[in-house]
């Protein structure tokens, strides 16, 4: 996985560059979306994989799936990955792109689960606490799961807050083990 984001992170870089320079990031955001789910897909992947279909015909048959709000910029960004046979790295490169992308706009995708189901307010004040804690304008998700028993659990990339009963109760747990 560490390889493919290596592999993938130049490419990402172009097309945001590109998308920026354009003023396009939400049309390019949506397309390499687009193209990584379908390039993300068993059947297609083998299809990339094999060698007996040329390289223009597989990023023809992925421009055909994507639909026609194609740009000639992301037509001729989805031929050069054709040709250098890296095509397969559309999922990585659509999420770094879009990492890039949130990185630019100062957005973030949070998603809250929470042992209650949380009310519209409730998810306000906490959309806007987590806005000012972390200097970026916030999308919140909220899910519900029971076994939290109460509390709640924020995730967002890589950064885990567990405010949850079982959390605690598994912190507390683990202190009295050792």
């Amino acid at each position: 996985m560490a390889q493919l984001r290596t592999l993938a992170r130049p490419y990402a870089k172009a097309a945001f560059s590109a998308a920026q320079d354009q003023k396009q990031l939400a049309e390019w955001s949506e397309v390499l979306t687009v193209a990584g789910q379908i390039t993300a897909n068993e059947d297609i992947r083998q299809l990339l994989a094999s060698p007996g279909t040329e390289e223009q015909k597989k990023a023809d048959m992925i421009l055909e799936c994507v639909g026609d709000n194609v740009t000639e910029s992301v037509r001729n960004f989805l031929m050069i990955l054709a040709a250098n046979r890296r095509l397969s790295l559309l999922p990585e490169i659509a999420a770094l792109f879009n990492t890039y992308r949130a990185d630019f706009e100062r957005t973030v995708d949070i998603e809250v689960t929470s042992a209650y189901e949380l009310t519209d307010e409730q998810q306000q004040k906490l959309a806007q606490a987590l806005s000012t804690k972390l200097e970026r304008q916030v999308s919140l998700a909220a899910s519900m799961d029971k076994s939290l028993i109460g509390g709640v659990i924020v995730r967002t990339g890589d950064m885990v807050i567990d405010a949850s009963v079982r959390g605690k109760l598994t912190k507390l747990a683990d202190a009295l083990g050792s």
